[in-house]
């Protein structure tokens, strides 16, 4: 499964968010999902050089990441991403695996039992960056909007965004430190090309600017921080 399209980040507040729901109305419907909880556990290296790297804001970048939309089993499927960005396109490609197959292969550093091109980009990612540990679970509620033209273009809204450095497992609830502000949102407008004109006029009709925003990245100072203050230590 591959992934090719720009990701315009943008951080509302309730009255903008209200906005832009009002906007979207008539173009676009809620996915059959429905409000999701969304888990990711990222990989870096010990002196985290994939999150450093990608807050200096490169030309290129890249990460892997395990994601489930709900609470799993071992045996269930989980989504292994890699996940790269150059010049503004983000390009993601990702494996769907049993959940324990995954965690095994991550954590003995053995290859993932599959044959594809993009198992053999994984593994190269995996070889390059020896030695990759799980750094940061980091989980928030979702609501996904697609356009009922029929085209690609998509709206997310994501709340409750909460990082730990403990219990790294998809299988596990999910808890954590917040790092967005009461009553935020985090928006993103994904698309292969052009906002629609109702978007522009919502967006600059409420001063809604797009913002570069990480959660990993926003999850990593956070850590940073509190192991200054002495609070959080590494894992």
């Amino acid at each position: 499964m591959t992934f090719q399209r720009y990701e315009l980040k943008y951080l509302l507040n309730p009255t903008q968010k209200r906005a832009v729901l009002q906007a979207m109305d008539g173009h676009m419907e809620l996915d059959q999902y429905g409000r999701v909880t969304i888990r990711n556990i990222y990989y870096d290296t010990e002196t985290f050089r994939l999150i450093r790297r990608s807050l200096e804001r490169p030309c290129y970048k890249e990460k892997l990441r395990v994601r489930s939309y709900r609470q799993v089993s071992p045996e269930e499927p989980v989504f292994v991403e890699l996940k790269k960005k150059y010049k503004s396109i983000v390009y993601k490609r990702r494996l769907s695996l049993p959940e324990g197959l995954v965690s095994q292969s991550l954590s003995q550093n053995t290859p993932l039992p599959v044959s594809s091109q993009i198992g053999h980009e994984i593994a190269y990612f995996r070889s390059y960056y020896h030695p990759l540990i799980p750094t940061v679970f980091l989980s928030y509620q979702r609501e996904a909007f697609y356009a009922v033209d029929g085209g690609d273009f998509r709206v997310t809204f994501d709340d409750h965004i909460l990082y730990r450095q403990d219990q790294l497992s998809l299988c596990s609830e999910v808890y954590g430190t917040p790092i967005l502000s009461p009553g935020q949102t985090l928006m993103e407008i994904k698309t292969s090309g052009g906002i629609p004109l109702w978007m522009v006029h919502a967006l600059t009709q409420h001063n809604i600017f797009k913002t570069s925003f990480s959660k990993y990245g926003t999850a990593y100072q956070h850590m940073t921080k509190q192991q200054q203050l002495g609070g959080l230590r590494y894992a």
